[in-house]
């Protein structure tokens, strides 16, 4: 550790098992994270049908403008500080403990909840694909309860165990959306051709569906829902950081990781969302994005261009990487639960959340505590919240299958994506904070103020889209009791974090100091980068 943590170092518990991953385990963990087959198959037909319509691809491209220019000054910042908590240390740094702070408990809420938020989205795709390719109606909530255990058991262990799983998962996610996109390459297009013009040009991120479109009278969409869900997909690239103490070589692996999720990410959806709308064609995108079936805007295309049998592989996979999305995010959120747990003043606080497994170097009391917060929010939902469709007369009708994927997926996901936005925008600030306004580093122009100045803008508009149109984008879920209590909730995490640090900084100095102070600095780290002089 460096000398900035030495008042941790000497009570803090152990830390996180050193080198355990490199740059592929990490980028494989960022991506994961993002789920590229649930976020392709679930956001892009409530972007074509509720958003900007064909031109869904081209928010996607915008996103990954925006997220560029956030992730360049996030990894200017990583090369000097390597930390467990990410935003929570980065943030500490660049803009002092009082945010820091706030925003580390603002970034624990937001992935303490998209687990949960993965979790009901894997139990309804799972109750989905065994119903169709077996004809087993096994209900959602098994299937729930049966992945929380799963990873619970996964995550005790070392790390290097969960970033096999996800490599292999995310490597046939990737290869199943690659042969369906270029399916559509190979057949020259849809009935429209590839319409590159309607659904790549930057422009067309900026204008709704129009009412009625190609003469579906449902049809009706707004430019804001489709960015939101574009920025959505890609919600969790930024934990590469919080691998940083357990990556080989943190200040070189984490920014490259970083960048190549970010990018990589970005040029994959808008090229794998603009073929699915080409394939289908224009009028076909938005009539099946707005059916009671959305998902056949990707299901549809697979059977018709690869098979009925990559069909269910295809089914299956959703499962799969809806589950390992779970799994990585289960992983970033004990991970920071541990890097607060570690700088609590409370010896009993540091022995259990804050202590790292003697063995496997894993957060596996933080972990615990993660799997029986997700399984309290399932139960919580599943017994206590209903989602009710209109039926043929207009009258509505409870459909208990749907609240896996609307209340628990849908509700969580929004809740989490704008509270990670929020910590985000904050970030930029303190990247600028950090090396214009401290000056604890030299800083470049370019990729440390004016690109986080242009991303946090940015985010804090998206932000400002979601809270404009939040009743459309909750859909189903408009009327839920924690949709409208949602803001509340993250201005409470937000407040309650500053009110403890301003608290600590009052009643224990020392403490207060050392928040999100610790940082670590490898021993192999020393030897590239300052070798150690001949002996005399």
């Amino acid at each position: 550790m460096t000398t900035e943590s030495a008042a941790v170092e000497s009570t803090a518990p152990a830390g996180l098992k050193k080198g355990a991953i490199g740059i592929v385990a990490v980028i494989f963990m960022a991506v994961a994270n993002a789920a590229p087959i649930t976020a392709m198959t679930g956001n892009t037909p409530i972007a074509v049908g509720y958003g900007n319509g064909l031109g869904a691809p081209a928010g996607f491209l915008f996103a990954t403008i925006i997220l560029t220019l956030f992730a360049l000054g996030y990894v200017a910042m990583a090369k000097h500080i390597t930390t467990t908590g990410a935003f929570y240390g980065f943030i500490s740094h660049g803009l002092g403990q009082v945010w820091g702070m706030a925003s580390g408990m603002l970034a624990t809420f937001a992935y303490v909840v998209f687990e949960g938020s993965l979790i009901g989205g894997c139990a309804y795709f799972a109750n989905d694909a065994v119903n169709t390719i077996v004809g087993v109606d096994v209900p959602w909530l098994v299937f729930a309860i049966g992945a929380i255990v799963i990873i619970a058991v996964l995550c005790y262990f070392h790390i290097s165990f969960t970033a096999a799983i996800l490599g292999v998962t995310l490597v046939a996610e990737v290869l199943i959306l690659f042969a369906l996109a270029f399916s559509v390459i190979f057949k020259g297009g849809g009935p429209d051709g590839f319409m590159l013009d309607q659904t790549v040009l930057l422009n067309n991120a900026f204008e709704g569906l129009p009412a009625g479109a190609f003469g579906t009278a449902a049809a009706a969409g707004s430019m804001a829902i489709g960015l939101f869900f574009a920025f959505w997909s890609w919600v969790g690239f930024e934990t590469t950081a919080v691998y940083g103490e357990e990556s080989r070589n943190p200040k070189k692996i984490v920014p490259r990781a970083t960048l190549v999720a970010v990018i990589g990410l970005g040029l994959f959806y808008t090229f794998i969302s603009a073929m699915v709308v080409a394939g289908n064609g224009a009028k076909a995108s938005v009539e099946a994005s707005i059916s009671a079936s959305p998902l056949d805007l990707f299901f549809g295309l697979v059977e018709t261009n690869l098979g009925s049998l990559l069909l269910d592989v295809y089914k299956i996979l959703l499962v799969i990487g809806s589950f390992a999305c779970a799994l990585a995010f289960h992983n970033a959120a004990s991970r920071y639960l541990f890097a607060l747990g570690r700088e609590i003043p409370s010896a009993k606080a540091q022995k259990t959340i804050g202590a790292a497994h003697p063995k496997h170097g894993s957060p596996y009391i933080a972990s615990t505590v993660q799997s029986v917060i997700t399984l309290v929010i399932v139960l919580a939902f599943a017994f206590f919240t209903a989602v009710q469709v209109p039926d043929a007369d207009g009258v509505p009708v409870d459909t208990p299958a749907l609240v896996p994927y609307v209340n628990i997926y849908g509700l969580l996901a929004l809740i989490g994506t704008a509270a990670i936005l929020l910590v985000q925008a904050i970030c930029s600030a303190a990247v600028i904070s950090y090396f214009w306004v401290r000056k604890t580093h030299p800083g470049n122009v370019i990729t440390t103020l004016i690109c986080p100045a242009i991303g946090g803008v940015a985010m804090l508009y998206v932000v400002w889209l979601l809270w404009d149109n939040r009743a459309f984008a909750a859909g189903l879920a408009a009327n839920s009791d924690v949709f409208k209590v949602g803001p509340y909730m993250i201005l409470a995490v937000f407040l309650i974090g500053l009110g403890y640090s301003l608290w600590l900084r009052s009643a224990k100095p020392a403490v207060y100091a050392e928040i999100g102070r610790t940082v670590i600095e490898d021993s192999h780290e020393r030897s590239e980068e300052a070798p150690t002089a001949p002996p005399a």
